[in-house]
């Protein structure tokens, strides 16, 4: 049977990351339709009601089971209300080390709980599941992205040239957005990055997500 993660709860300040329910379907949907989020990520374009309830009923529980990463929903601590989703994902229990991406709705953007969600991932990662490295991949024209990477200390360690699909606005009518190659940025986060200072603050809120994929 393959090593999985736990199905759990993880709580920061402001934030309760926890698994998909049917109900966070509508929230998912709007989330979804963002144009930045149809830019920098490969989800399901329109992504529906009807799938966002496939993810939290089937797609997620079975990305969690087979062992290749877990699925959260990140919602306001106070309100409940669903700010965005984090993915694990491409997990190696060898080398105890998988990839993040992240999602937050437009009306969120800026509050800086893309930083924050990450950050309470990373010590649950590295704190309570023994991992020992924390990957985020950055589209290169996405640098609000790249600022959430530096915010919680990651090191960028290279590009992969031409190593995915960014999409434009759709020309309306009913087309297919127009999509083109980009580079990524590969960043990097380890236990003792953690501990390091934190970088000094930058201006700017956080517009997008930077990548997400989830086949299953």
């Amino acid at each position: 049977m393959a090593a999985s993660f736990p199905e759990t709860a993880i709580s920061t300040e402001r934030l309760l990351l926890r698994p998909l329910a049917e109900d966070d379907a509508p929230g998912l949907a709007t989330m979804m339709a963002d144009e930045l989020v149809l830019a920098w990520t490969d989800l399901p374009h329109p992504f529906t009601e009807a799938y966002a309830t496939e993810l939290a009923r089937t797609l997620a529980p079975a990305h969690r089971a087979a062992g290749r990463g877990i699925v959260f929903a990140v919602t306001e601590y106070l309100t409940q209300r669903l700010v965005g989703l984090v993915e694990l994902r491409n997990t190696d229990w060898r080398l105890r080390s998988t990839e993040i991406s992240y999602v937050t709705a437009s009306w969120a953007r800026g509050e800086g709980y893309a930083p924050e969600a990450v950050l309470g991932v990373s010590q649950w990662l590295f704190e309570d599941r023994d991992f020992l490295r924390l990957e985020l991949r950055t589209a290169a024209g996405n640098t609000a992205a790249q600022q959430v990477a530096q915010k919680i200390g990651g090191i960028s360690e290279g590009v992969l040239r031409s190593a995915w699909i960014v999409r434009g606005e759709s020309g309306g009518s009913g087309e297919a957005a127009v999509e083109s190659r980009s580079d990524l940025i590969l960043w990097s986060l380890l236990p003792e990055d953690l501990d390091a200072p934190e970088p000094e603050p930058q201006r700017g809120g956080w517009h997008g997500d930077q990548r997400y994929v989830l086949r299953d």
